[in-house]
């Protein structure tokens, strides 16, 4: 017999077939067994109760007596499926679904409205709520050698700019020719803006010479991760098969630079579709190491603002994204809350956890670059609308409630070999031996980077600190992760279903094509299931932050999945760097762990705060920077 997907999705609904998996399995059994038998495709394929019995151990459903197949059998009609209805759409990337993911602890949860408003120009069209408390450094010099600024921070740059000291033209010049020369040993370019960057060059200088001044990102040159449009160029999203697809759009996050003053220089690399630091001209190197890669998704803003190449850049994270590449190269990000910043004109690649942040050179200038991207535009539905943001950089730091994951800063377990099995062949004994072999190399270098965690602990209360313990509510965070995949393989639906996903550099078992065909088979009513889980998530995470303004924890662990679900803001600091006494880096850096740099190679601690908190917890990351001035390190590149 015959059927329709839509009238059969509702006779297993009749039949109380909870796993939205199962039909979708059949359906495509049914449709596998009509191609194999050479059938007309514009008809509907036929089902068997053979079928649903595959179909039903596949779902984790049934079993089915006879009865009941023939009746959900009887119940279908000879209509083709809607599912192939809504792929003729060819819904686009930038298309997202109806529903809005907003991380409000409760209903009764009420954020106040900000108190001033800065409606931008006629190229946004949108209202951006926001006020930097920022003021220029009168006595900042200037250098003899434009590239003795290569590693200044914004707040210096912008200094002397606003002083006319130096010019955005030779400023831009200067990292135009850094990316150059550099690009070739760390791979962080995909497209250079170079007539965009000094047509705006020039007209930041000719503004700043006329007295309109636009803020401290006046004149500053700086690189976007290319999953951002920008209209004229490649966007590319790092991925084979997109190599010259273009936006005819600026994201809203360009164009609230260009009406900040930036200069747009570079469009940086990013891991295919977001994945890793691998793309589609290589893999993006950490300019600590450059045997290494960046780590990613934000690989090239993190090396080329490591690299001294650009003044800031914007990256993205959904589930470590920032934090992963930031920690590797050794730069301050700002994964900023969920719904602060708009994401109007990036790569969707999960609509309730995409986030767009700064990669920066310090705390004070993710602050900064902060003030001018974020705030409602009116097309991203995710961006709450009473949110605020206020940098203040006189905040009294010392008022600020400080808590610490204090299970998170234990020291890691005691190494234990797996023990010899009875019967134990050779083949199973070196296979055993190797793992064991690489367990305790992972667990030397957790052991060492564990030490700066510790003397992380011991500088905060040397400045002052009260350190109040909290924990982690204890939840199952990993189990909620396939909300990403799910999302992501819809978003790529096309590029899965047409097999275009074969162009993707990587094709292993972690890597997108495989990860987005599994994805196909979480059913719905479990999708469902795992963001009710994460409302409890919300609610509790932001329970801690009613004790607590501000929370310290390692940078990786448990929490960066936990946060990133809550959508809470972290902020990444470098925390000084490995000695030469630090473990020997891998030969095969293989991408999933961050700790592996080896001597002289950064690391880092995170700082996490309450949602929409984002200005205070910029505001305790300068001071502990300040009190540390590891931000002020920087590779030695020839």
């Amino acid at each position: 017999m015959t059927f329709d997907r839509r009238n059969f999705l509702t006779a297993c609904s009749r039949m109380g077939v909870a796993s939205a998996l199962f039909p979708g399995a059949l359906y495509t059994l049914a449709a596998q067994a009509q191609e194999a038998d050479g059938a007309d495709e514009s008809k509907p394929p036929k089902i068997t109760p053979e079928m649903i019995d595959q179909a039903a151990e596949i779902a984790g459903v049934g079993p089915f007596t006879d009865e009941q197949k023939k009746m959900m059998i009887d119940g279908l009609v000879d209509q083709n499926g809607s599912m192939k209805a809504i792929r003729k759409l060819k819904l686009p990337n930038s298309v997202a679904p109806a529903f809005v993911f907003h991380p409000q602890a409760s209903r009764g949860h009420v954020l106040k409205a900000p108190t001033t408003i800065h409606v931008l120009g006629p190229k946004t069209g949108a209202v951006h709520l926001g006020m930097t408390g920022w003021t220029a450094d009168e006595s900042a010099t200037a250098p003899a050698n434009i590239d003795d600024l290569a590693f200044a921070g914004v707040s210096h740059l912008a200094s002397l700019m606003k002083a006319r000291k130096i010019s955005s033209v030779e400023l831009t010049r200067m990292y135009l020719a850094r990316l150059k020369k550099y690009d070739p040993l760390l791979h962080f370019t995909v497209t250079l803006t170079e007539d965009r960057a000094l047509k705006q060059a020039a007209a930041a200088d000719a503004e700043i010479a006329a007295g309109k001044y636009r803020g401290p990102l006046h004149g500053i040159p700086w690189g976007a991760k290319d999953l951002l449009a920008v209209k004229g160029y490649p966007t590319t999203w790092g991925a084979g098969g997109f190599e010259h697809q273009e936006i005819d759009e600026d994201a809203t996050v360009v164009q609230r630079l260009d009406e900040a003053g930036a200069v747009l220089v570079a469009k940086l690399t990013l891991g295919a579709l977001a994945m890793g630091d691998k793309w589609f001209g290589g893999q993006t190197r950490n300019p600590w190491n450059p045997n290494q890669g960046s780590s990613g998704s934000s690989a090239g803003p993190a090396s080329a603002v490591a690299a001294g190449c650009v003044g800031f850049a914007i990256g993205s994270e959904t589930l470590g994204s920032i934090s992963s590449p930031s920690t590797r190269c050794g730069d301050s990000g700002l994964r900023p809350s969920f719904g602060l910043v708009p994401r109007t004109g990036a790569m969707a690649l999960s609509w309730t956890m995409d986030k767009l942040g700064p990669i920066c050179r310090s705390a004070e200038d993710c602050a900064l670059v902060l003030d001018a991207i974020w705030g409602p535009d009116g097309q991203d539905t995710s961006v709450y609308p009473l949110m605020q943001y206020h940098w203040d950089p006189a905040l009294d730091w010392r008022k600020l409630r400080i808590g610490y994951l204090k299970s998170e800063f234990d020291a890691p377990k005691p190494f234990e070999a797996t023990k010899q099995t009875q019967g134990e062949s050779p083949e199973a004994k070196k296979k055993r031996e190797e793992r064991d072999a690489q367990r305790q190399i992972r667990w030397q270098r957790n052991a060492y980077d564990h030490k700066f965690d510790v003397t992380a602990l011991e500088k905060l209360k040397q400045m002052g600190v009260d350190l109040i313990p909290v924990e982690l509510p204890k939840l199952p965070y990993g189990a909620m992760t396939p909300l990403l995949t799910a999302e992501a393989a819809a978003a790529f639906d096309e590029l899965t279903t047409s097999g275009r996903d074969k162009l993707l550099t990587e094709q292993g078992p972690y890597d997108w094509p495989n990860d987005f065909r599994v994805a196909r088979f979480y059913p719905a009513v479990e999708y469902i299931q795992a963001n009710r889980a994460r409302t409890l998530a919300v609610q509790q995470v932001s329970a801690l932050f009613e004790k607590v303004d501000v929370i310290v924890t390692p940078t990786n662990g448990e929490q960066l999945v936990a946060t990133n679900l809550t959508g809470h803001p972290a902020l990444i600091v470098p925390n000084g760097l490995r000695g030469d006494d630090a473990p020997k880096p891998p030969k095969v850096d293989n991408g999933f762990e961050d700790n592996i740099g080896g001597p002289g190679t950064p690391v880092s601690i995170t700082f996490l705060a309450g949602l929409y908190e984002d200005a205070k917890l910029a505001a305790f990351g300068k001071a502990y920077q300040e009190a540390t001035g590891f931000e002020k390190l920087h590779p030695k590149l020839g």
